[in-house]
Order: structure tokens, then C-alpha cells, then sequence
């Protein structure tokens, strides 16, 4: 059986952020309409706590394929060569379960998730936000740099990293890449201060984001963290804001920036929350005025792995891209 493998470059080159963007609708567009199988991530959490291996299975009807992300979470590889998430996205056919592709979960991992925070931005944010502010300096800053690019008009950009050196080189860096002036600062406070959009995207366990530095309108995407009891954002953020996430259920068992404010007793044990794929076919509400504040819970579904992998594997077999290897699969005679 003839299986494709596409590594980190290959599918760098095939995935922009801007056609990842239009997978992402359709893939939670199917989610919220019923077309997804998604069972919860089972989380093996390493000696610690901090480090963790999962895998993420999902199907989805729309793209007619199953599979899996395998991944493991190392949040101490900053400033290492390795990346915070390594694995591989395993594309199975439906016919006959038939293993079709092997990809790079790092890639893949790093545009999806701004992605799909560049849709929640273009669905949640007001459509005069220019001023972003990202608190974080890593693999995610920069895809969320692109997507939030993508989604608004950006005039403004202020980064903070709990390292000040790395903020300095992120903004360097980025500010050539796009003829856009990127500030490094040196609080979280100042970076957020005035902001129309937040993007936290760090590894802390405890809150980077406080709810009274927001602005009258603001939007924040919440990326970082999962699990029940890590967040990067206090509970008055959750409790001025209207809640937003990729996944309700994922939420309610994973996120700490929403499960710690409901055991303060912060906010209503099963609240308001919205997901985006709702938003995006209209059985949900999302912005209802420019004052509101609004805030995206991203946890990373399989389902965004799933189709990113789909779309990459059909591009793939179009520009003839990837390693073709025979692993077998086939029946054996008896």
C-alpha cells in the first residue's frame, strides 16, 4: 500500500494561512452541523505535569476521512532546538480504512490553530480593530502575527514575551518581514493597554492577561494553554467577556481559563458559550456591539488536524509533493 509522508517544509510550502483560513470555516461549519465525530483528546500528562503526550482521533463526513494527530507537549523545548509540539497527523481513507498519509503535527499544529483564531477574529472582532496585541514570542506568535494580518487591518502591533530579549528579536524579525512596525514591551499591561485584539499565546500555567487592562470592545483569542487547571487568562477577563470556543464539550472538560472561574463561583456552572462553527452557520449569536468585550477559547480539535491534513494530501498528489513509501496493509493469503 502506497502511503504519502510529507515533513515540515513540504507542507509549510502547501498550507498558507490564508487557504488554511477557508479549511477551517468548512471544518467547524461541519462540526457544528453534525457531520464530526469527535471524541475528547486523551491526555497522558508526564511525571510533573507540565509535559504531555495525546492523540487526537476525529472523522468527519464532509472530507469522507478519519484519522489522528499523536502528539507530545513539551512546554520546556523554548529556546531549544525542538518545538513545544512534535507528532505526526495519521489520513485514513473511509472505503476500506486504508492509512493514505503521514504528516508533521508541528507544521501543521502551528497554521491551523492561528487559523482558526484568524476566523474567530473575523467573525468576533469589530471590523475597525487594528490594534494587536500578542503576549507570547514563540512558534505561535508568529503564525498568529499572519492570521490576525489576514483577518483586519492592522496598524498596530505590540508584543511582550516574559523574556524581554526574545520580544526584541520577535519584533525585529517580524517588523522586516511585513513593513510593519512590531514594538516589544516590556509588561504585559502595556502591550494590551488600548488594544482592539489580544492574542495570548505563551505556555504559563497562571494568568498573563488581566480582565481590567481590556478596552471597551476588545477581542481576545486564548491559545496557549490546555488542561483544567492552566490558564492565561484571570477570571475577570472571563467575567466581563462574551464567551466564545472551537468546541463546547472540549471546553468544559479541558479549559482552565473557563472550568477555575465556575469553581470560584465566578460565573454559571454550565455558561454561556457559543462555538464558533455556531457562529459561522448562524444558530449562534456572536458580537452583538462594538462595546461588547468578546473572548475565543481555542482548544485545537482533531477535526482542524484532520482537515488541514485532507486538504494538504489532496495539494500534495496535484504538485506531486511528498515521499511515496510502501508500508503494507494489504490481506494475506492463507
Amino acid at each position: 500500500m502506497k502511503i504519502l509522508i510529507l515533513d515540515q517544509n513540504q507542507i509549510s510550502q502547501l498550507l498558507t494561512m490564508q487557504e488554511c483560513m477557508e479549511v477551517m470555516k468548512t471544518a467547524l461549519i461541519a462540526l457544528a452541523s453534525g457531520q464530526v465525530l469527535l471524541p475528547l483528546r486523551q491526555v497522558v500528562w508526564l511525571p510533573g505535569g507540565e509535559s504531555a503526550f495525546a492523540v487526537m482521533p476525529s472523522y468527519s463526513g464532509h472530507i469522507q476521512s478519519v484519522g489522528a494527530k499523536v502528539i507530545s507537549v513539551f512546554p520546556r523545548n523554548l529556546g531549544t532546538e525542538f518545538d513545544s509540539h512534535q507528532g505526526v497527523v495519521l489520513l485514513f481513507e473511509v472505503q476500506n480504512g486504508c492509512l493514505r498519509a503521514v504528516m508533521d503535527a508541528t507544521e501543521i499544529t502551528a497554521i491551523r490553530t492561528a487559523a482558526v483564531s484568524g476566523v474567530a477574529t473575523q467573525v468576533l472582532s469589530r471590523k475597525d480593530a487594528n490594534d494587536l496585541a500578542i503576549l507570547g514570542s514563540g512558534v505561535q506568535a508568529k503564525a498568529h502575527l499572519e492570521a490576525m494580518l489576514l483577518a483586519r487591518t492592522i496598524k498596530r502591533v505590540r508584543v511582550w514575551s516574559r523574556t524581554f530579549p526574545n520580544a526584541q528579536r520577535f519584533a525585529a524579525r517580524q517588523s522586516e518581514r511585513y513593513g510593519l512596525a512590531v514594538e516589544a514591551v516590556r509588561t504585559a499591561q502595556e502591550a494590551v493597554l488600548g488594544a482592539d485584539i489580544i492574542c495570548t499565546v505563551t505556555s504559563s500555567r497562571s494568568p498573563v492577561l488581566q480582565g481590567e487592562w481590556l478596552s471597551t470592545g476588545a477581542h481576545v483569542n486564548a491559545i496557549g494553554t490546555f488542561g483544567p487547571v492552566s490558564r492565561e487568562i484571570d477570571t475577570t477577563t472571563v467575567v466581563r467577556a462574551k464567551l466564545f470556543t472551537d468546541r463546547r464539550e472540549s471546553a468544559m472538560n479541558e479549559a482552565g481559563d473557563i472550568l477555575i472561574p465556575i469553581q470560584e463561583g465566578k460565573i454559571a456552572q454550565n455558561p454561556a458559550l457559543a462555538e464558533l462553527g455556531e457562529v459561522l452557520c448562524g444558530s449562534a449569536p456572536g458580537r452583538s456591539s462594538d462595546e461588547e468585550i468578546t473572548l475565543f477559547k481555542s482548544l485545537g480539535l482533531a477535526i482542524e488536524d484532520l482537515a488541514s491534513a485532507h486538504h494538504l494530501y489532496q495539494k500534495a498528489l496535484e504538485k506531486s509533493i511528498g515521499t511515496v513509501v510502501e508500508l503494507g496493509g494489504s490481506r494475506h493469503e492463507s
